[in-house]
């Protein structure tokens, strides 16, 4: 009988207990719904005053509450877009380095993102508007065609790929015209290895540019003036293989025959030579 009661108290007990628990459960269900709404609401709300500071173009400040979206609440849905909105904040503010390490954290953190096109897009964006004068170190240059050139490799469906590719052509002129600014250069003080280092690196790396028809001459005239002449009046016969109306090759012609040819007045033909070389010697 005595066992009998003891085992009734202790169910009761039991019962008392769990009806206890289940009620603090139920309120802390309760109170962490109510946390997490809050939290949800108070995170929006963050991102949107960050955009309105965007919009106003208080692009410091912006990026402030953009990585204040991203560090109070890393694993909200708003955190990945605040990371890019901040990086792109930086670049309207012309804090071009942290936004490029913004973007870099972004993209090795969501490789997959549908804004990753975008992310390399401005990346190489950043670098762009940090390219200088021919004259200074162009290693902003390189990295922007690097970015770009990535894009385009990764996405080259995407909506930035066709710019991509024109800023790519762009970065090459220029670091062509770079090459050509340095090998006048060592032209200038007789040093014509040096300067035939450089007039080959625009004929064979870049191509496509502006710069090839003055760099075949320029190693023209460099090839003859170290009396080399068997090179010369080879690269002069590229240059009149593949330009046979430019400016550069009457002045390459002049070099190699020692004729002078009145400005204005067209050839009769290329040299004959011309005709024996390939579209490219490099």
């Amino acid at each position: 009988m005595n066992t009998q009661r003891t085992i009734t108290r202790i169910l009761t007990a039991l019962m008392v207990a769990s009806a206890i628990v289940l009620s603090l459960q139920a309120c802390s269900s309760k109170d962490d719904k109510k946390k997490a709404n809050y939290s949800e609401a108070r995170v929006g709300t963050l991102y949107n005053q960050a955009m309105d500071l965007l919009l106003a173009q208080s692009y410091k400040n912006a990026a402030a509450k953009f990585d204040d979206v991203d560090r109070q609440h890393p694993y909200s849905q708003w955190a990945n877009r605040a990371q890019l909105m901040s990086a792109y904040a930086k670049y309207r503010d012309k804090k071009y380095d942290d936004s490029i390490i913004g973007l870099d954290r972004f993209i090795q953190l969501h490789p997959n993102s549908r804004n990753i096109a975008y992310a390399r897009y401005l990346k190489g964006q950043a670098y762009y508007e940090q390219i200088k004068d021919i004259r200074r170190d162009q290693s902003a240059a390189r990295q922007s065609m690097k970015s770009f050139e990535e894009l385009v490799r990764r996405n080259p469906n995407s909506r930035y790929a066709r710019d991509a590719r024109r800023k790519i052509d762009l970065v090459r002129d220029h670091l062509a015209g770079k090459e050509m600014d340095v090998g006048r250069f060592y032209l200038k003080r007789n040093r014509q290895l040096a300067a035939i280092g450089r007039f080959r690196t625009v004929v064979e790396k870049y191509q496509t540019t502006s710069h090839v028809p003055e760099a075949l001459y320029r190693l023209t005239a460099a090839y003859a003036a170290l009396g080399v002449t068997d090179e010369a009046r080879k690269i002069a016969a590229v240059l009149g293989y593949n330009y046979p109306a430019s400016e550069w090759y009457i002045d390459s012609y002049s070099v190699v025959t020692g004729k002078e040819i009145k400005r204005g007045k067209p050839l009769e033909k290329p040299v004959s030579f011309t005709r024996k070389v390939l579209r490219w010697l490099f």
